[in-house]
């Protein structure tokens, strides 16, 4: 039998609503499992141990008075991106430091009302900027597969969480794709919804045309449930989408059969390596298996999008992070002689390097006579982008990728060289760009590191992605597979 820690989200909120076990007894498991893990990968920033067993009292409180939790007492990870009223939310990052938030986040209030507990916040790349979480002001978090090897990131403690079985559940966000890339390089799932299909409010911004909440976990199963409860309107967020939302799990059970996938394979022709490949054809061996039916589409403007993302994305957060002047909240670097000098001295201590190079390059392009040549060309690029997915979707019902073209790399291996690390996303950053759905599935390893199976599909047909998914996890064992702790 498994250990408690490794149970799944869909177990756990069985036996607790059938009161076989107590949400209690399974904090207290996943706290213990943080405390004698954790050390050594540095996934989360914050540990709420106290809190979360207060929680989990007034969970088996409320299922003892007969009602049943859709979550009842899933530990869950939160990415420190993500506001929970009177708690700490850095974003990895110097320049928030003393900030508590007044509210807690939607998709965060959304998981606790469907019993979740809240275990802690997990360690990030500042801002959400970064491929490896090497970009927080406050630590590395380890790829559990290879303490040398980075997690992937944005959400790279959110990956580790569920990768390490401290949690079987962690919300992160995907801007580009830190959702996804991690869950590639850390050998778990990763959902990145529709862009509206889950709320933003209580998510610090980066880049607002882009930024979306979603979920890790060990398996689709869980996915499927966890997304049922996080999506849906929220009249707090503008951007929020008002498409109804299916029974995620319900939907996922009827199977690949009569499902199309299409693969772009001109867009796989380069910088991909070849372990990574490998474990890619078979993969889409396996979906063939599964019952489903494979066939090439084209996207041609796609080797466009890292310049696209990296013109849209920058300029989005030079004008989300001009807030943090040292006036409102966060630090304020004291000894400056006028405002001005406040403003800059605040800002540059505040800042990392990888926050500060975005920041240069989103103020160039929005500058006069610059806005034309690159803000608004990328715009139609963009366009251009989604136009191609709506062509190649309706050829098939998800195309397929790798969601990362390497597996896990090391420590300041491309550190050195930005671009290299960017590029590290090409997979992922056109569904940012084209706001539809994406889901990263552990497909097989090579060189003894994870490799990640990418699936996008349709807009708010988050559905099919679960069903390819989970049909794929009853064909193949990968996502069973657990990092050598």
């Amino acid at each position: 039998m498994s250990a408690l820690w490794q149970t799944s989200a869909s177990a756990v909120a069985e036996q607790v609503n059938s009161r076989a076990l107590s949400a209690t007894e399974v904090a207290r498991s996943a706290l213990d499992r943080i405390a004698a893990v954790d050390p050594a990968l540095d996934a989360f920033l914050t540990v709420l141990a106290d809190r979360a067993m207060a929680k989990a009292k007034a969970v088996d409180e409320t299922v003892a008075r007969g009602q049943r939790l859709r979550l009842a007492g899933v530990p869950v990870a939160v990415k420190d991106v993500l506001d929970i009223e009177g708690l700490p939310t850095t974003c990895g990052s110097r320049i928030l430091e003393g900030y508590r938030p007044p509210f807690t986040a939607t998709a965060v209030a959304r998981l606790e009302a469907a019993g979740a507990v809240v275990v802690g916040k997990t360690n990030m790349d500042e801002f959400a900027m970064g491929s490896s979480t090497e970009n927080s002001a406050y630590k590395k978090t380890r790829n559990p597969w290879d303490r040398d090897r980075v997690p992937g990131g944005s959400s790279g403690g959110s990956a580790v969480a569920v990768a390490a079985s401290m949690a079987p559940v962690s919300l992160g966000t995907d801007t580009g794709g830190s959702i996804r890339q991690p869950a590639a390089l850390c050998g778990v799932v990763g959902l990145k919804p529709t862009y509206g299909r889950v709320s933003r409010y209580g998510l610090v911004a980066f880049a607002s045309s882009l930024d979306q909440v979603g979920p890790f976990t060990r398996d689709v199963r869980d996915a499927a449930l966890v997304a049922s409860v996080l999506c849906g309107m929220d009249p707090m967020d503008a951007t929020s989408a008002t498409e109804p939302v299916p029974d995620f799990v319900e939907a996922m059970g009827a199977g690949a059969k009569g499902l199309k996938v299409g693969v772009p394979w001109s867009f796989l022709t380069e910088g991909v390596d070849e372990g990574v490949m490998a474990a890619f054809r078979r993969a889409l061996e396996d979906l063939r298996s599964a019952g489903a039916t494979i066939v090439e589409v084209s996207l041609p403007h796609a080797h466009h999008a890292i310049a696209t993302y990296y013109i849209v994305a920058t300029a989005e957060a030079s004008s989300n992070l001009a807030r943090y002047d040292g006036v409102r909240f966060g630090l304020r670097a004291a000894g400056a002689k006028d405002l001005r000098g406040m403003y800059g001295e605040t800002r540059d201590r505040g800042f990392g390097p990888e926050v500060k190079r975005r920041i240069l390059l989103g103020t160039f392009v929005l500058s006069s006579g610059y806005y034309d040549a690159y803000y608004l060309r990328a715009q139609r690029v963009r366009t251009l982008i989604r136009r191609d997915f709506d062509v190649a979707l309706r050829a098939c019902d998800a195309v397929a990728t790798p969601t990362s073209p390497v597996t896990a790399f090391r420590f300041g291996e491309k550190t050195d060289n930005p671009l290299q690390m960017y590029l590290a996303d090409i997979f992922t950053v056109p569904a940012n760009l084209a706001g539809i759905p994406g889901l990263s599935l552990p497909c097989g390893h090579a060189g003894g590191l994870p490799v990640g199976l990418q699936l996008l599909g349709r807009p708010f047909d988050e559905s099919s992605l679960l069903r390819l998914g989970h049909a794929y996890q009853q064909v193949t064992h990968h996502h069973e597979v657990l990092p050598p702790l």
